[in-house]
């Protein structure tokens, strides 16, 4: 690779700085891809976060932003915002002449279109790097399977960083890409978010386009970012915002990147540690909780009211489960040899079978009174306060020789506080909450808010951020490209 000698401070300054300064000539695309590209090829034997690597394509890619930079970047005359920024995907979406195998094994052919997302994040000027890593179908809270291997935690490389988007969240962590776009389906942008010290942000069902998809595993999931600051996070939504025609979900536009700047006001928080009811012993663990009690805590110093309240989930878990298992089955139909399959994937689409048709359609109907009935508790609070996870991030390998029921069991107990708000398809984020005491690994606190809600959970972030300023806090393994004054949480 060439020698990019220089480039720590803007590489490692995230998605807005990078975007500052090409437009400012401080740097070229080139030169950001080609570090980028490095980083990828040194940390990959390490932690394993992408699944391929676009490095000719995106050379290729680079030097036209490169030439639209210099002529003033485009026809118009109009700068796209992330114009020649190297970012990543997860591998749930299509770019063309890549494969989606979405983390499964076999031979997948390579795409002829960009999904919709993709598209528009090439609209923006975004070079797209890479694809990077997730389990089988994102079905699980790490990123672990026989496709590819194990995804590795930056914070600590015994751990996982979280699923089912750690691939993306390690490349943020680790400095290897700005920022990435990943996918949540019940938590998977939120969990990994928070095992790594990232900003990630679940929008609202439709925010982000899921075409070729009208609706991705039944309304459940929806794609999003995952940065290092609330500002970054803000703009690669926005520049990946947008409907297909296609969408069954149309929400109204916002303005997140304003949000950003914006003072959110004095805000009732909720502050919420129960999780809604499952078939599965849980147990908040005690250094998770004080992590969230803590940020309530500095939420309260910023002069919010904040009072511990729970919703009113009542059995929503009954209406998860025949969406996610009937999404399941639908995407084992498109893997090219089936047989390659987890067995507990196997399982789960049988269970899509059983509780398709009719049980689906009560599902969906239940929707709605779910919404009135959670919905409540927004009458009186502006914003839901909870853990992110119930337990600091698991080992490499916890959940690999479990079967099933063991595995659904664990993961549950682990991760109960995400899921509801697919459901019922409004905004929630992660935001970075400190670290445990001995392992110094990250732990994450939950904004929640009703319908729409976006802008008021980024201004709520932006004000949390700049008391916190968890961006300056970056794992040990990337020393050699932290930006000057940073601060190494892990040494």
């Amino acid at each position: 690779m060439a020698d990019t000698t220089g480039l720590s401070d803007l590489t490692g300054s995230g998605l807005t700085d990078s975007a500052r300064a090409l437009a400012a000539g401080d740097v070229t695309s080139r030169a950001l891809v080609e570090r980028a590209l490095t980083r990828i090829e040194d940390s990959q034997p390490l932690l394993n976060a992408f699944r391929r690597v676009r490095a000719e394509a995106a050379l290729a890619e680079a030097d036209a932003a490169d030439r639209r930079l210099a002529a003033g970047g485009g026809e118009d005359g109009e700068r796209p915002p992330l114009l020649g920024v190297p970012v990543a995907v997860k591998d749930d979406v299509d770019v063309a002449g890549e494969p989606t195998a979405f983390g499964c094994a076999g031979d997948f052919p390579p795409k002829t279109a960009d999904s919709e997302a993709v598209r528009r994040l090439r609209a923006a000027g975004a070079i797209v790097i890479g694809k990077t890593n997730t389990p089988e179908l994102g079905q699980w809270p790490v990123t672990e399977g026989p496709a590819f291997g194990a995804t590795r935690n930056p914070w600590s490389t015994a751990h996982t960083p979280g699923g089912s988007s750690g691939g993306a969240a390690a490349a943020v962590a680790a400095g290897l890409v700005p920022a990435a776009l990943g996918s949540d389906g019940a938590g998977s942008i939120r969990i990994p978010a928070a095992w790594t010290h990232l900003v990630g942000i679940k929008p609202q069902r439709g925010r982000i386009s899921t075409w070729p998809e009208p609706e991705a595993f039944r309304g459940i999931t929806c794609h999003g970012p995952l940065a290092r600051t609330v500002a970054d996070a803000a703009l690669l939504l926005q520049a990946v915002s947008g409907s297909h025609p296609g969408d069954l979900h149309r929400p109204p536009p916002v303005d997140v990147v304003a949000a950003a700047g914006r003072a959110p006001g004095r805000l009732r928080i909720a502050l919420s540690l129960r999780p809604a009811f499952a078939a599965a012993r849980q147990r908040l663990d005690p250094e998770a909780r004080a992590a969230t009690v803590r940020i309530a805590e500095r939420l309260a110093s910023l002069g919010h009211e904040v009072i511990e309240e729970e919703p009113r989930y009542g059995l929503i878990g009954l209406t998860f489960v025949p969406r996610s298992m009937s999404g399941i089955r639908e995407w084992t139909g498109r893997v090219p040899d089936p047989g390659l399959l987890d067995a507990r994937t196997r399982v789960n689409a049988r269970g899509g079978l059983l509780l398709g048709g009719g049980v689906l359609r009560v599902a969906r109907a239940a929707e709605e009174p779910l919404r009135r009935r959670v919905g409540e508790i927004f009458d009186r609070y502006d914003v839901i306060l909870t853990p992110t996870t119930a337990v600091p991030p698991l080992r490499i390998g916890e959940l690999s020789s479990l079967n099933s029921s063991r595995t659904d069991a664990t993961m549950i107990a682990a991760c109960p506080y995400s899921w509801p708000w697919n459901v019922l398809g409004w905004p929630g984020m992660n935001v970075p909450a400190g670290f445990t005491a001995t392992d110094r690994l990250p732990l994450g606190a939950q904004l929640l808010g009703p319908a729409h809600s976006e802008p008021l959970l980024i201004s709520l972030a932006a004000q949390l951020e700049a008391e916190e300023r968890w961006f300056e806090q970056w794992p040990a393994l990337t020393d050699a490209s932290r930006p000057k004054g940073a601060t190494p949480a892990c040494a």
